[in-house]
C-alpha cells in the first residue's frame, strides 16, 4: 500500500464503510442498536460515536431503540422498532474472550428469528471449538445474519464457519472523520493494555522518563454527571423517546474526549490498543503499533489502515519506544503544515 495522506485515508475507509452499509439502513424505516458499551474502554466510546455520525450523516437519522446488556427488553424494542433492521454494537468482542456480549448476540438471534440482524464491524477470535459450534448453530438457525469483520482473517474465518453473509468492513471509529489539532505537553506516551488481551508479562521495561498509561481508568463521578446532563437537554428538547439515548451518549462523549484528551498530550505513542491507533491516525499523531494478544491491531493495519507514514508496525516495545522518540524529536508537524512544506 502506498503512503497517503490522514485525510484520504479517512475519506476512503469512510466511502467503504458506507459501501457495507448502505443497503441496510433508510431513511423511513426504524432501526435498534443493542450492546451500548457502558464500560470504561475509551476506544468502545469512539466507535459507539463512529456509529451515531454514520447514521447522522449518511441518513439524518437516529436509533429508535438502544439497550445496554443488562437492561435490553424484548418488549420495548418490538414496540419502539416494529419492523426494521436490528444492529449490534461493533468492536472486538466476536467470539469467547468476552463471553458476555457473545452469549447475548446469540440470544438476540434466537429471540428474533424473522428480523434482520447485522453486527456491526468487529474482530473475530475463538480458542474454543465447542464455543464456535455454539455460535454456528446460533447463526444458521437464524438465517438472516449479517456479519461485518474488520480484517481478513476474520473474513476467511467466518465464511468457512458461518452460515451467513461476511462483509468486509472499516472500523466504525473512522466515521467520526478528523479531529482537530491539539497541543502537546510530553515527547513519548505509553499507552498499553492492562486487560484480558494484553501481551507480556508484568516487567515491561520502559524508561522512567516516558508515562505508562491506558485509558479504562475513569472518574465514575464525572461521567454520571454527563449522564444527568444527557437526561435533561432531552426533557428540554420535548423528545421522552430519547432520553436513554442521549443519557448514554453523553456517557459516551465523556468517555471519548477523556481518552483523546489523554493521548493528545503526546508528540508521539506507543500502544496496543487498536482505538489509540485509529484516534492517533483521526488526530494526525505518529505512532509506534505493537499487537494485541490475537493479532488484531495488526490484522487490522493491513487490511485497512497501514498506509500513512503515522503509523510504525514495532517488532518489540523497544523498537517501538525508539521509533517515537524519533519522531517526538523532530517535532509535530501537523498535516496542513507538512502540504504547506512539500508545496
Amino acid at each position: 500500500m502506498t503512503s497517503q495522506s490522514r485525510s484520504e485515508l479517512i475519506a476512503k475507509l469512510n466511502g467503504m464503510i458506507h459501501d457495507c452499509l448502505k443497503d441496510y439502513v433508510s431513511r423511513e424505516e426504524p432501526l435498534a442498536i443493542l450492546d451500548f458499551p457502558d464500560i470504561r474502554n475509551c476506544g468502545d466510546s469512539a466507535i459507539w460515536l463512529g456509529e451515531m455520525a454514520y447514521l447522522k450523516d449518511r441518513f439524518g437519522k437516529r436509533p429508535d431503540y438502544v439497550s445496554r446488556l443488562h437492561d435490553f427488553s424484548a418488549d420495548d424494542l418490538k414496540r419502539r422498532v416494529p419492523t426494521g433492521p436490528i444492529f449490534i454494537h461493533g468492536g472486538g468482542n466476536f467470539g469467547d474472550i468476552w463471553v458476555a456480549h457473545q452469549d447475548f448476540r446469540e440470544m438476540i438471534m434466537e429471540r428474533f428469528p424473522d428480523r434482520q440482524i447485522i453486527q456491526f464491524p468487529q474482530s473475530i477470535h475463538y480458542s474454543s471449538a465447542d464455543r464456535i459450534e455454539q455460535s454456528k448453530r446460533a447463526i444458521g438457525r437464524h438465517k438472516n445474519f449479517v456479519l461485518l469483520v474488520r480484517d481478513e482473517e476474520s473474513k476467511e474465518f467466518s465464511e468457512k464457519h458461518f452460515d451467513c453473509s461476511v462483509r468486509l468492513c472499516p472500523d466504525m471509529a473512522f466515521a467520526i472523520g478528523p479531529l482537530s489539532e491539539r497541543t502537546t505537553q510530553i515527547p513519548v506516551l505509553a499507552m498499553l493494555r492492562e486487560d484480558a488481551e494484553r501481551v507480556g508479562g508484568t516487567d515491561r521495561k520502559i524508561p522512567s522518563d516516558i508515562p505508562v498509561e491506558d485509558w479504562i481508568t475513569e472518574s465514575k463521578r464525572k461521567v454520571d454527571i454527563a449522564k444527568k446532563l444527557g437526561v435533561a437537554s432531552a426533557y428540554l428538547a420535548l423528545k421522552p423517546s430519547e432520553v436513554a439515548l442521549r443519557r448514554l451518549d453523553a456517557a459516551a462523549h465523556n468517555r471519548f474526549e477523556r481518552g483523546i484528551s489523554q493521548i493528545s498530550r503526546a508528540r508521539a505513542i506507543v500502544t496496543d490498543r487498536l482505538h489509540v491507533h485509529i484516534c492517533s491516525l483521526l488526530l494526525g499523531r505518529p505512532h509506534a503499533v505493537l499487537d494485541n494478544s490475537y493479532g488484531k491491531i495488526r490484522r487490522f493495519m493491513n487490511a485497512f489502515s497501514g498506509g500513512t507514514d503515522l503509523s510504525y508496525k514495532a517488532t518489540s516495545l523497544e523498537d517501538g519506544i525508539a521509533w517515537a522518540r524519533q519522531q517526538a524529536a523532530k517535532g509535530h508537524v501537523t498535516e496542513k503544515e507538512a502540504v504547506g512544506l512539500r508545496a
